[in-house]
C-alpha cells in the first residue's frame, strides 16, 4: 500500500480511538464508545498487516486464535467481582508485549540496518529502552496488584527499611543500562539487563501500597501500559501506536489524579508516603458506646415501604457479598411500589476506578440513575430513605468535621443528611483509615449487621410481605 493511503487509514482509527474515549466517559455512550475504539483498533491492524512486505502470518493467525479463546475464555468465566483483578492483568500483558516487542525490534537490527529501513541512533535506543522499563514495570507492578487483589499477596502497606533509597538506586542503575545502550545500540545484553532491573523495580513500586489504593494503582498502572505501547510505536516507526498509547498514557494519568483528589491525597502520598491514623483521635468505644441502633429487615422494610425517594450507597462490601442482583431486585420492587431509586456512587468506592459502576451495569440497573458524588450530594436531605452496602471512609463524616483526622477534607457522600441512614455491615470494623466512623451512632443511623447479600435479600422478602 501506499504511504498515503496507510496514513489516513492510521488517521481514521485515531479518530475512532479518541472518539470511543469520549463515549466511554459516560454509561449510556460507554458501549457506542467500546465498540467505536474496538473498530479503530481493528482497522490499524488490518492497515498493518497488509502494510508489511514480508510477514509470517500463519504466527500471526495462531497467535490470534489462542489470544482470541484465552479472552473468550476469561470473558465468560470472570466474575463481575473479580473484574479489578482482570484489569490488573491486562495492563500487565500490555507491559509485556512492550517488552518483548522491544527485544525482538534489537533482534532485528542487523537486518534492518542493512536495508536502510533503521539508523543506529540514540533516539531508537532510547525509545527501546523506554518501552523496556515502561513495560518491565507495568507487566510485574501489575502481577504485585493482582495478587493484593486476590489475597495471594499481603494486601497492607508493606514497608522495608531505606525502600526508598532502594528504588532509587535500581533506577539509577537502569539509566546506566540505558547509557551503555546508546553506546552499544547494536548488543541486547544491556537491554535485558535494564529489563531484569525494571522488574525489580516493578515490584517493589507495588509492594509498599495498601490495597486499599489499588483503584489509584491500577489506574496508574494502565497509564505505564499506553506510555510502553506508545514508546514501542516509535521502535516499530508505527503512528496508529504512538496515538494510541498517548491516549491511554493521558486518559490513565487524568483517572488516576480524578481519584487522587477523589481521597483528598496526592499522588506521591499513594505511592511513597503512608496512610496512618493521628494520634488522639476518639477510640470506638467512645463514638459507638451505648448510641448504636441495631435494626431487622422487618424495621428497614416498614421504612422502605412509606419512602418517596430512596438511595442505595455501594461499597466493597458489596462486591464481596454479590449483593448486586438483590439490590437489583430490590430495586425493582421500589420502583414498582412509586418509590424513586438513586444509587449514589463514590469515585473511589471498590478496589477499581469505576468497580460499582460495573457491578451495578451487570445487574442491569438503568444507568441514568447512577449518580456520582456531586450530583448526589445535594439531594441527600430530600431523601427519606439512604442504604449504605459495605462502604465505611466515603460516608464518614470525619472528614467534614474533624481537621486533624486522616482523611480530613477527603471529599463524602453526604449521607448522613438523609432523613434516615440504614447501614448494612457485618461488624463496627474500621475503614482503610483505621478509624471510628460516628455515622453508625448518629440519631437518624440504624445498623443492619450481616452479609450485604443476604440483607438485601431479607429485606426484599419482607418488603414482599409488607406490600401484599
Amino acid at each position: 500500500m501506499s504511504s498515503g493511503l496507510v496514513n489516513i487509514a492510521y488517521l481514521i482509527a485515531a479518530s475512532l480511538f479518541i472518539f470511543g474515549l469520549k463515549g466511554l466517559s459516560h454509561p449510556r455512550t460507554a458501549v457506542r464508545g467500546n465498540q467505536l475504539g474496538a473498530l479503530g483498533m481493528l482497522l490499524a491492524i488490518v492497515i498493518t498487516l497488509v502494510d508489511q512486505s514480508i510477514i509470517g502470518y500463519e504466527i500471526i493467525i495462531a497467535g490470534v486464535v489462542i489470544g482470541g479463546a484465552i479472552g473468550a475464555i476469561l470473558a465468560v468465566r470472570i466474575q463481575m467481582t473479580a473484574m479489578p483483578e482482570l484489569v490488573a492483568l491486562f495492563n500487565g500483558f500490555g507491559g509485556l508485549a512492550s517488552i518483548l516487542v522491544a527485544g525482538a525490534a534489537l533482534l532485528e537490527v542487523p537486518y534492518l540496518v542493512g536495508s536502510g529501513s533503521v539508523a543506529l541512533n540514540a533516539q531508537f535506543s532510547l525509545s527501546i529502552f523506554a518501552s523496556g522499563l515502561i513495560g518491565a514495570v507495568t507487566f510485574w507492578g501489575s502481577l504485585v496488584a493482582f495478587g493484593k487483589l486476590q489475597g495471594k499477596v499481603n494486601d497492607g502497606a508493606v514497608r522495608y527499611p531505606a525502600d526508598q533509597l532502594v528504588k532509587i538506586l535500581l533506577a539509577i542503575i537502569a539509566l546506566v543500562f540505558a547509557y551503555l545502550m546508546v553506546i552499544y545500540p547494536d548488543s541486547a545484553t544491556p537491554y535485558w539487563l535494564m529489563v531484569a532491573v525494571a522488574s525489580v523495580l516493578g515490584i517493589l513500586f507495588v509492594i509498599p501500597i495498601g490495597g486499599a489504593d489499588m483503584p489509584v494503582v491500577v489506574a496508574l498502572l494502565n497509564s505505564f501500559s499506553g506510555l510502553a505501547a506508545a514508546a514501542t510505536g516509535f521502535v516499530l516507526f508505527n503512528t496508529v501506536l504512538i496515538v494510541a498509547g498517548t491516549l491511554v498514557g493521558a486518559s490513565g494519568i487524568i483517572l488516576t489524579i480524578i481519584m487522587c483528589k477523589a481521597m483528598n491525597r496526592s499522588l506521591t502520598n499513594v505511592l511513597f508516603g503512608t496512610f496512618t491514623v493521628t494520634e488522639g483521635g476518639p477510640s470506638a468505644d467512645e463514638v459507638y458506646g451505648g448510641k448504636v441502633k441495631s435494626t431487622s429487615a422487618e424495621e428497614v422494610a416498614m421504612l422502605l415501604e412509606g419512602a418517596k425517594r430512596v438511595c442505595v450507597v455501594p461499597g466493597y462490601g458489596m462486591a464481596v457479598a454479590q449483593a448486586q442482583h438483590a439490590v437489583r431486585e430490590l430495586f425493582d420492587l421500589l420502583e414498582g411500589n412509586g418509590t424513586v431509586v438513586e444509587f449514589g456512587v463514590h469515585p473511589v468506592a471498590g478496589r477499581m476506578p469505576g468497580h460499582m459502576n460495573v457491578l451495578l451495569a451487570e445487574a442491569d440497573i438503568p444507568y441514568e440513575r447512577l449518580k456520582d458524588m456531586d450530583e448526589i450530594n445535594p439531594n441527600f436531605k430530600q431523601i427519606d430513605v439512604t442504604i449504605i452496602i459495605g462502604a465505611n471512609d466515603v460516608v464518614n463524616p470525619v472528614a467534614r468535621t474533624d481537621p486533624d483526622s486522616p482523611i480530613a477534607g477527603m471529599p463524602i457522600l453526604d449521607v448522613d443528611y438523609s432523613k434516615t441512614v440504614v447501614v448494612i455491615k457485618r461488624s463496627l470494623s474500621p475503614g482503610f483509615a483505621g478509624i471510628p466512623n460516628p455515622l453508625f451512632a448518629a440519631d437518624n443511623a440504624l445498623m443492619f449487621f450481616g452479609d450485604g447479600k443476604k440483607a438485601v435479600e431479607d429485606m426484599v422478602k419482607s418488603l414482599k410481605d409488607e406490600l401484599g
